[in-house]
């Protein structure tokens, strides 16, 4: 008689095959050890069950019950980690960010800030504001000093207009040497809420003026 047939008759024996089948992740210790003592009481005296059969079928139960509780364990560290982004993230309510960026939101009557790394050698740097429509609206000079220049654009245009509330283009350019570099600006956003992506680790900053920024492409926080 061969294992697989001794345990089969093993449970016919012991009245488990009256009951609800067990599935992998529902056998318990207690189910196993069962199983083993009845196999061992109902094998056949003539062809005893080889003891590294028996061996193996412990090791083997053993990886699996080792598997299960890895898993039950990677499981609570995730549930830790999404509770840690999620009170991390609820800290960053209210904060102003810098972000890297080309457009914003801009709202009459209030001011729309943002900053332009600059590099070494710079003899001159600006930042070009357009509207919808890609026509400029404003020149903003700002300091050639190396490292990041911050500027503010109080919504009026180079012909003193107030500029309505809509979305904006920011440009951001230095002479290097007499040819004109293009740099990436960094702009300005409140934080108004935050998300957590559904794998529960990746967090969205929710921002009015920059829209929905993506944590890990945050330069600043203020």
């Amino acid at each position: 008689m061969t294992a697989t047939n001794t345990i089969a008759t093993g449970l016919a024996a012991s009245g488990a095959a009256t009951q609800t089948p067990k599935t992998a992740s529902t056998l318990g210790i207690n189910d196993f050890l069962k199983l083993m003592s009845t196999q061992l009481t109902n094998q056949d005296p003539l062809k005893p069950l080889d003891s590294t059969a028996f061996v193996a079928q412990l090791a083997q139960f053993g990886t699996v019950s080792g598997i299960q509780s890895m898993q039950g364990s990677l499981q609570t560290l995730a549930d830790s980690l999404r509770a840690s982004q999620a009170l991390s993230g609820a800290t960053l309510v209210g904060h102003q960010i810098l972000a890297p960026g080309s457009t914003g939101t801009y709202t009459s009557g209030t001011a729309f800030t943002g900053a332009v790394q600059v590099p070494s050698g710079a003899s001159a740097v600006g930042v070009n504001i357009y509207d919808a429509g890609g026509q400029l609206v404003r020149r903003l000079a700002l300091p050639a000093t190396a490292g990041l220049q911050a500027f503010s654009w109080d919504g009026l245009g180079d012909n003193g207009a107030q500029a309505v509330s809509g979305n904006y283009g920011f440009r951001a350019i230095a002479d290097i040497g007499g040819s004109s570099v293009s740099l990436q600006p960094q702009l300005s956003g409140t934080v108004g809420s935050v998300s957590i992506g559904s794998d529960g680790t990746s967090l969205t900053l929710n921002t009015r003026e920059l829209g929905a920024v993506a944590l890990g492409s945050v330069t600043q926080v203020m």
